[in-house]
């Protein structure tokens, strides 16, 4: 039985998710076959988005495992999908979401997320990138969060949250929300701990859903300075494990979910194994030495045949 949180919404939450998103793509059959691999290994948290092209992907694969039996059916599954900037308005949240559905070939996703604190306007869809700075525009939180809302009473999501949101952006959420955000999904490892976000969704009750905890190696925005941390990879050595689980082991320590993305079977497995050990008070505080590391994010969403890429500030 996957180990789970509770979030403010009542739902439970594996504490241990599968990312989807891969750069550059890894394309529909590799994608499908880690899947089903993860399943089999004992994931039961997947996450996508709409940006990411993979909801039909995550949803193929659900449906072949089912019919391989690895599971018995989608509600042992949780999914977690996200809302994309261009469709980030009141009359387009429910049938973006009821899009990404067709994608799954389901009937609910369990946690629907606001995947940046921003907008895109209409003609962002018909440029080559760079976008100019005037297509991208403020969130209507209100409206937005209204529309989110919605998207709970039509029982087309079980929880909503946000990816990417600041302190400041949260309080705005939390002064008009009827359902607040039960998850805020960031950038969080060794390198970005991100202290000030973590006290303050502790204190409102809004559980952190860590992406890249391992710093996204591979990627346009990650590099690989936390695996090949002397620190960490010093620490793996005396424990016997390997960097990526002491990173990880770190994230839950700090009472954290987290979505890792790895296509390899064994790393799949090995990134399940940090339940059963922990990190000592003096190699929990040694990795909190690690020089910190904050920056801006680069925001990537495929359209078609448009890579589009923004530079927006990191205020998390």
């Amino acid at each position: 039985m996957a180990i789970q949180v509770c979030l403010n919404s009542g739902q439970k939450m594996p504490v241990i998710g599968m990312g989807t998103c891969s750069f550059p793509p890894a394309g529909k059959e590799a994608t499908v076959a880690a899947i089903v691999e993860a399943i089999r290994a004992g994931y039961r948290h997947f996450d996508t988005a709409h940006a990411y092209g993979t909801e039909s992907f995550l949803g193929e694969a659900v449906a072949k495992s089912i019919q391989l039996g690895l599971i018995q059916s989608r509600s042992q599954l949780h999914i977690t999908t996200k809302l994309w900037c261009n469709f980030a308005t009141r009359d387009k949240v429910v049938p973006a979401l009821k899009n990404s559905l067709m994608k799954l070939e389901m009937d609910y996703v369990d946690l629907y997320l606001i995947h940046w604190p921003l907008g895109l306007t209409r003609e962002a869809l018909d440029l080559t990138p760079p976008l100019p700075r005037e297509m991208i525009v403020p969130l209507d939180m209100k409206s937005v969060w209204e529309a989110m809302e919605e998207t709970v009473k039509l029982g087309l999501a079980r929880s909503i949250g946000v990816s990417n949101f600041s302190i400041d952006k949260l309080r705005q959420i939390l002064t008009i929300a009827s359902i607040p955000p039960a998850v805020n999904q960031v950038e969080m490892n060794p390198l970005w701990r991100q202290e000030k976000l973590r006290e303050y969704c502790n204190e409102q009750g809004i559980h952190i859903t860590a992406y890249s905890p391992l710093g996204a190696n591979g990627t346009m925005w990650g590099d690989n300075r936390i695996l090949d941390s002397d620190i960490i990879t010093d620490v793996a050595k005396a424990r016997e494990k390997t960097p990526a689980q002491v990173a990880l082991r770190w994230v839950y320590e700090h009472g954290v979910s987290f979505v890792s993305k790895s296509f390899n079977e064994k790393r799949m497995r090995e990134n399940m194994e940090i339940f059963d050990w922990s990190l000592t008070k003096e190699e929990f505080e040694k990795i909190n030495t690690i020089s910190y590391q904050c920056k801006g994010v680069k925001l990537s969403a495929f359209f078609g045949a448009h890579d589009i890429v923004l530079e927006i500030d990191a205020e998390i």
